[in-house]
């Protein structure tokens, strides 16, 4: 893992800042989102010559996901990244990013995102005082379970835990499966009590919770990509601004450059985890495409609520 926050040169008069901006991420100093943060950071401080720097705070210093979009909105925060579901609860119209088996593959989602759909949904955060600068990857994530599922019918009347999520939720029971909310610190007992059947999450999270102990069967599915946003407020931009007019121009630049950094890091760690998790045993079943067709099939209730969005989602999978 690139350690952007390693060297950092001391400071003198003559070189301090005349910007100092805070940034907000929960996750710790070594994860990908963290160490983006901190290249964000070293990359606007170069490009404005010195005269602006990121302070990165981790591990949730200045707060939960919901909190941190709250002071962003108000300027009390500067910049953070933050996943789209908490997001959605601001802004419902970003819930169409989240429904299951909405992408082909990473590629077709990044197409989208990188694209015009992605800044169109950027652009619109503005309405809730909010500044869209770039997309992180999140991973894919899929079933988990403690009991070998090889196909759909084999998921009927399961309980999976779902992230709190109205979305993943109505997922879960359009699959025929029972959702059940679990602290995901409490994911691990529930797998070991028989409490929950299986969950749901990506290679690096199963790894990293040990959750492959006690739900040693990994159903690839695949059945969402959700992305995360780093965002910035608007004060924030405008103080760049009347540092000089080029300053917000230049912090999107960092902002995406930051963003492949992120997605990077992120693969790295994503192809790690599955390799430790092979290593150890751990049974993956993969779906045939007709199978896969059937979990498609048994989502598309979920699809029916967006009708009104039908021509996005259209564009999105024709992308």
């Amino acid at each position: 893992m690139l350690g952007f926050g390693a060297c950092q040169k001391q400071e003198t008069a003559s070189d301090k800042p005349e910007l100092v901006l805070r940034y907000a991420e929960n996750q710790p100093e070594d994860y990908p989102t963290t160490q983006a943060a901190l290249a964000f950071g070293n990359l606007l401080e170069e490009q404005t010559g010195g005269r602006v720097k990121v302070a990165v705070y981790s591990k949730g210093e200045l707060g939960a996901e919901m909190s941190v979009i709250q002071q962003i909105q108000f300027g009390g925060i500067d910049f953070a990244r933050v996943s789209l579901s908490q997001l959605a609860e601001y802004m419902p119209a970003l819930n169409v990013l989240q429904l299951p088996f909405l992408y082909q593959d990473a590629g077709q989602m990044w197409r989208v995102l990188d694209g015009s759909i992605g800044d169109e949904f950027l652009t619109r955060l503005d309405a809730i005082d909010l500044t869209g600068l770039s997309w992180f990857d999140a991973g894919v994530r899929s079933f988990y379970t403690r009991q070998k599922v090889t196909c759909l019918a084999e998921l009927q009347g399961l309980r999976l835990r779902v992230q709190e999520s109205d979305t993943m939720s109505m997922m879960v029971s359009a699959l025929g499966a029972d959702p059940v909310q679990v602290v995901y610190s409490q994911v691990y007992a529930a797998l070991h009590n028989g409490q929950i059947d299986g969950a749901e999450n990506n290679w690096p999270s199963y790894e990293a919770m040990s959750h492959y102990e006690v739900a040693p069967y990994f159903l690839r599915d695949e059945h969402t990509r959700v992305p995360e946003i780093q965002l910035a407020s608007i004060p924030a931009m405008e103080k760049m601004a009347a540092l000089d007019p080029t300053f917000p121009d230049i912090l999107r630049s960092c902002a995406r450059e930051s963003a492949l950094i992120e997605r990077t890091l992120w693969a790295e760690q994503e192809e790690g985890a599955e390799q430790e998790m092979l290593a150890r045993g751990i049974v993956v079943t993969e779906l045939s495409s007709e199978e896969k067709q059937k979990f498609r099939a048994a989502v598309q209730p979920l699809y029916d609520q967006f009708a009104d969005q039908s021509e996005l989602i259209a564009r999105i999978q024709n992308s």
